[in-house]
């Protein structure tokens, strides 16, 4: 495939998708955007398992390295970072701390959180016990995340990487998942900085304008943006 950008990145509008979008930002470098529909199952279909075999957004091919394709989200944002080297740094000491953080978030918050706000806002039926499992071990995640940062800007090496990259979509959609921030002050204004960013901003409107960025301030325009994704994704519209 030739391409006049470097990379095409197929992806949709989720905490992992906008980790990279994000990054991809923040770089500024020039890439093909394919939206990718999850609640049609595209993600499913042969010609994306192609890409990645286990059918999950993100994936990413870079054009320029022999349409090299690169999948699970971590993966990308650590292949983007050491090949236009920034956001992740050079020192194996540091590189080791940053990647702690990464899979943290990998193997921890993001299985956890999105674990919380499947039972909470979209399971077929309420089971009050995986609703209080996710949601307390989410919880105590941020905890973490809120002890770490006192007196710290940043998660790793008190520099911005792709550590923070990757968290911060995820505490971003912390009211999907019932998490409430008032007890965590430090993460709070964790959150303020990465927000302040531009590339931040830039990322989380792809592939398509976040509503999250008008709803969650807005308790009756939260509720409506969670009920029409539920229509969608456990069939609640019986028209």
């Amino acid at each position: 495939m030739t391409s006049s950008k470097p990379y095409t990145l197929y992806t949709s509008g989720t905490p992992n998708g906008w980790k990279v979008t994000i990054l991809l930002e923040e770089l500024g470098v020039g890439y093909n955007l394919h939206p990718v529909s999850i609640f049609k199952g595209e993600q499913k279909e042969e010609w994306f398992r192609k890409i990645n075999p286990n059918a999950r957004i993100p994936a990413l091919v870079d054009h320029d390295a022999g349409d090299t394709r690169v999948f699970e989200s971590g993966a990308i944002m650590w292949y983007l970072a050491t090949k236009h080297l920034k956001y992740f740094p050079q020192g194996l000491k540091e590189q080791a701390e940053t990647m702690s953080w990464l899979m943290w978030q990998m193997g921890g918050l993001g299985p956890m959180q999105g674990q919380a706000a499947h039972f909470l806002r979209f399971a077929k039926e309420k089971i009050p016990y995986g609703i209080s499992r996710y949601q307390n071990e989410t919880d105590r995640l941020y905890q973490v995340l809120d002890t770490l940062l006192e007196g710290k800007e940043w998660l790793s090496n008190n520099e911005y990487s792709i550590a923070d990259m990757a968290t911060f979509p995820w505490v971003y959609a912390a009211a999907i998942a019932g998490i409430s921030m008032d007890d965590k002050p430090n993460l709070q204004k964790w959150v303020d900085r990465c927000m302040a960013r531009p590339a931040t901003s830039k990322g989380l409107d792809v592939p398509e304008p976040n509503p999250m960025k008008t709803s969650v301030g807005d308790p009756e325009a939260f509720q409506k943006r969670i009920a029409d994704v539920q229509k969608i994704s456990i069939g609640t519209d019986k028209k």
